[in-house]
This record gives C-alpha cells, structure tokens and sequence, in this order.
C-alpha cells in the first residue's frame, strides 16, 4: 500500500485557504497513487484558534468544510482534523474519510496542558474503547476511540499528545492493528525531532505496526513554528522522513508499505540537520517570512544598535530571504511574500530598512558594527542623531522639579531616557512602510527586566525573545565563520553593552547582571527543572565561588519577581527552545508575588 503524510501551512480561521491547501494535498496524493494520507492535527481550523473553539460556529463550519471535502477522496483514503461539538462539548478530532465516505471519527484522548499548550480550556478528553454515534445530515457515524478497516488493513488513531504519555490510546486496544496515524500539531524546539522520531519509531516496535505521523509546517499564528515533519516507521525501523522547514504551503511524502514482507518496503530519509546552530536559522526564517506575509505587512524595520541582539535579527531576515528563495526559486518566493516584484540586487534594500540612533553615549565600534553589518546583507540603513530629544526631554523634568539630574543619583532614569526617545521615531520609519518594527530583546533581559519598557522593547514582534543572550553571542560567531557574514566580525569583538552610561564608565551588561552563562543556568533551573532558589543554589555550588553565587541568585530572583509586569507587556515572541517565559505562551508567573 502505499502511504503518505504532508504537511499544511495553515492559519487560524482562513477557511478558504486552508480548504484549498488540503485539496491540494489530496489532489497531489492521488496523482502520485497514493492509497491513504494522513494531514495534520485540526488541519480544517488550524491548531492555534484559541478561545474561538468556544464558539460554536466554528464547529459548525469546520464540518461544513469536511463536508466540502469528502468528495475530492475518490480512490483514496484521508485522515483530516477538525474540531467537533458533540452533546454540547468540543473535541479535538480527526475524520476517516475513503472514497467518497465518512467511515468514523476518532476523538484526542490525552489533551497537553502546559508550557505553550492549554487544550484543556478548550476541548474534552475522549475516554478509551469508549465509541459512540455522531449524527452528520442525517446519517449515524461511529465516534470517539474508533478503528477502522482499509483495504484488509486495521487502523487506529492517535492524536499528537496521545503518543507523547504513557497509557496512550493504543495500550487500551484488544486486537492488534496493523497502521496507527497520528495526525499532529507538535511545536517546534531546538533537538525535538529526536525525541519524535524515537517516539514514532519505538511506538511501531511496541505494537509491531506502522506507525504515519504527520506535522504541521510554519508559523501559522504568531508564536509556534511547526517544523512539517513526516515520519513513517515500521515494527521499530524508521522508513522514510520528510525536509523540514520547507516553505511550501503543502509538502507530501510518500512511500509504499509492504504489510507482509516488511524488509519490501521502502526506505525514503531525507538528510535532516538536527544540529542546534543550524535549526536556529532555519525555523527563524520560516517564522519571519510566515509572519510577515500573513501579517500582510510590507517589510521590517529594525533598530540597529551594532550589537549582538540587533545584529542577530537582521542576519536572521537575510537568512529567510536565503534560504527561502533556495527553496520556491525568486519569483515565487517574492510572489508568495506578496512585496511587490524588485530587482534581486535590490530586494534587502525594499525588505529591511535598518536605522543606528545615536546619543554622546554610543562609540565609535557600535556604530561601524551596525553599519558594515547592513551595507553587507544590502539592506537600507539610516544613522542619526538623537541627543536633542534625548536633552529635551531632560530639560522639561529638570525645570519641573527644580533640579538638575545627575548620574549619581538618577543612574536609571537618564539610561530609560534614551532607550524611549529611540522609540516614536523608528515607529515612525514602520509606519511610513507598513512594516513590522521588530524588538531586540532576548529571553535573558525578558527574565530580569534588563530592557526599557516602551524603548527597546518597542516592536510588532520580538524574534528573539526565546533565546538567551548566551546562545545569541555563540550564534553570532557560528554566522561568521559558517554562514559567510564577515561583517559580523565588528560585533563578535565587543562585549554586549547597553551604551547608556558615559563611555567612561565602560558600562557592560553582564558587570550590570552577571555572567551570561550564569544567568542562562538559573534562568533554566528554575523556569524549566522548577526548582527553588535554594535547590538552585546546590545544584550549582560546585562551579561558582560561594559569595557571588549567593548574589547572583538573589539578584535574580530580585529582578524576576520584580519585572513580571514587563514581560506580561512584551511583544510577541516565537517559541525556539524548550521553555520560554512569555506568560502567554509558555511560564505563567502573578505579575504581584513575594520574592
């Protein structure tokens, strides 16, 4: 038989595009003759609707649009997702549809309910070998734990989560089967796909099946990248694997299963790069060529400081135009952002403005770093100046409360100044373009608040809000010496500094905080192992001196507690790694706590 999965990019209620992407799978399912096709998890809706799966029209028209789809199966059986409301309650489910049929739906049984995940809040966990009808224009279909018969072939279900836990749906099953489909929305984060192929591959040899997983592709909602993985195994061998990350609204793999010989069927692996450095650009260039079109926005525009964070970001863009361009070829990738048509030479001209806002305090190496850095990837880029503001807005408090401001005593209200008075003006470039304005802060300023709230923090989107300043530094060296971006070598030279301070006073981030690398270890402790201030402290003591861990953890706790607020206000950011700290989406803290 031969088998398939594909990967969607879909969005959350673009009902015509997503139905179109699904025909289109179907249709190029059947051209290649494939027998069966999994699509992934609440394809018809998208995964990422949020509150909107309370409303029961939702329901009601992600059915009208399965209904639109059951007669383009002829000669092929589809497993699609969808969301059903049956007695008043919302399932997360996937329909079997062949040849024209409904022959049963089955419903998700173990639902994910933490971290980026709350399918709790919406939908009901379905009970197993519990099977029950569904009334669909009339007509009784079976629903709930199903399996169905195809072609001499038993199949079961599973959805996502359900192969993630231990008592998953197939445990409960009495009669071996013969394929299990897991259509999925499964998140991408840096070294996941291990663990999902040794999941899918495990899971075959357990129930001495095959095993056909199917993922969803792209940033189909502003936060969650998915990264299209295919995966099909058989009794413990992975068989084939799908390109990841491919910037292809539809993505099919598809191999043929011989259920009697199993060393007859077909092996199809595609060389997939696992390698943290490298799934960095690759999912960021998705996400921000996914964002943009889907934002229906005209470009970015970026604040280029010449350091490390900055400086990361505007790397990143002309990696998605690298890459994305490798992979549709010029004219589709251009058509698909929907830009305009612009000479190749001068795309990152019209894609990336870029602007160094300088004050007394910044130096002469920041400004040559953002500046080499933009004039190499061809993107536009602005410098001034933006002392006058910076002095007005001085002046006006200084005669209003009848005193000077001195660095002695208002250290932080002359730093925030600045960073604010960057703000309106670069929003203005966004404006002026229909642009998305992209935020610079990382995940290790996001922790301790070590970012000016309506100053850097100003954007549309902040794209690496998931990452630590660690990882961010090491990065940018990789992007040198692998990636071809020697202007990069003007900024890996200098030690990350805010530059808002007198430059005499040398200011520094980590003399500001502390070592990058301790803070990235507490940040983790804490946040992903959940452990106390105190757990931390003895999980770390053998590598630091005793006094300044002790003041590194108390100041971290200091500034965590203290700036929850901050992060509750900060831009939309993408999950990259395995924990990340927006209260949205991922580490829900009170914004009001004792320390």
């Amino acid at each position: 038989m031969k088998i398939a999965g594909a990967s969607l990019n879909q969005t959350p209620l673009a009902w015509e595009q997503n139905l179109r992407h699904i025909e289109e799978a179907i249709a190029q399912a059947q051209s290649q003759n494939v027998e069966l096709l999994c699509l992934p998890e609440l394809c018809i809706t998208g995964y990422s609707c949020e509150d909107m799966f309370m409303h029961p029209w939702v329901c009601e028209k992600a059915m009208e649009q399965l209904l639109k789809v059951v007669p383009k199966t002829q000669g092929i059986a589809v497993a699609i997702g969808l969301p059903v409301r049956w007695q008043g309650l919302v399932f997360n489910t996937v329909a079997f549809v062949e040849n024209g049929d409904i022959k049963g739906i089955y419903a998700k049984q173990n639902l994910p309910k933490e971290g980026i995940h709350y399918e709790y809040r919406w939908f009901e966990a379905w009970k197993p070998n519990k099977i029950e009808e569904i009334n669909i224009q009339g007509v009784n279909y079976p629903f709930g734990h199903i399996t169905v018969d195809f072609q001499g072939v038993k199949v079961a279900f599973e959805i996502c989560e359900d192969a993630w836990v231990e008592n998953r749906p197939c445990t409960f099953l009495s009669d071996k089967v013969d394929l299990i489909i897991n259509p999925s929305a499964s998140h991408f984060a840096f070294g996941k796909v291990k663990r999902r192929q040794e999941i899918i591959r495990a899971s075959s040899a357990q129930f001495n099946c095959v095993y056909l997983y199917a993922n969803q592709v792209g940033n189909e909602s502003g936060r969650v990248i998915y990264d299209g993985d295919v995966i099909i195994a058989q009794q413990g061998k992975l068989l084939a694997t799908a390109r990841r990350f491919s910037f292809q609204s539809v993505n099919l793999h598809a191999i043929k299963i011989d259920f009697v010989s199993p060393d007859q069927s077909e092996v199809s692996l595609y060389d997939q790069i696992t390698e943290k450095n490298e799934e960095f650009p690759q999912a960021m260039g998705l996400a921000l060529f996914d964002y943009l079109r889907k934002s229906r926005s005209k470009g970015f525009v970026l604040s280029l400081s010449g350091g490390a964070d900055s400086s990361t970001i505007a790397v990143l863009i002309a990696e998605m135009v690298r890459r994305g361009s490798e992979q549709l070829g010029w004219e589709a990738f251009t058509a698909k952002l929907g830009l305009g048509q612009f000479p190749q030479e001068t795309f990152m001209q019209h894609l990336l403005t870029t602007a160094y806002q300088g004050t007394s305090n910044s130096s002469d190496d920041t400004f040559a770093s953002a500046k080499a850095l933009s004039q190499s990837i061809g993107a536009t880029f602005y410098h001034w100046q933006i002392e006058e503001e910076v002095t007005s807005y001085r002046e006006k408090i200084e005669a209003a409360i009848g005193r000077k401001l001195t660095w002695e005593h208002d250290d932080i209200t002359l730093q925030n100044i600045q960073a604010r008075a960057r703000s309106p003006i670069i929003w203005m470039l966004a404006n002026l373009n229909n642009a998305l304005l992209l935020a610079t802060s990382n995940r290790s300023e996001g922790a301790v608040g070590y970012a000016t709230m309506d100053g850097d923090t100003s954007g549309s989107i902040s794209p690496i809000a998931g990452v630590d300043k660690a990882f961010v530094r090491a990065w940018l060296k990789y992007a040198e010496t692998h990636l071809g971006y020697t202007a990069l070598r003007h900024v890996n030279g200098l030690q990350p500094t805010a530059e808002l301070r007198p430059l005499a006073q040398t200011q520094t981030d980590e003399a500001d905080l502390m070592p990058y690398d301790v803070l990235q270890r507490i940040e983790y402790l804490f946040v992903h192992e959940r452990m106390s201030a105190a757990q931390i402290k003895e999980a770390l003591r053998a590598d630091y001196p005793a006094n300044e861990l002790d003041e590194w953890i108390s100041k971290f706790f200091r500034l965590w507690t203290r700036n929850q607020w901050k992060r509750e206000r900060l831009a939309p950011s993408f999950h990259l790694d395995d924990f990340n700290i927006d209260p949205r989406s991922g580490f829900r803290y009170p914004i009001l706590s004792g320390r």
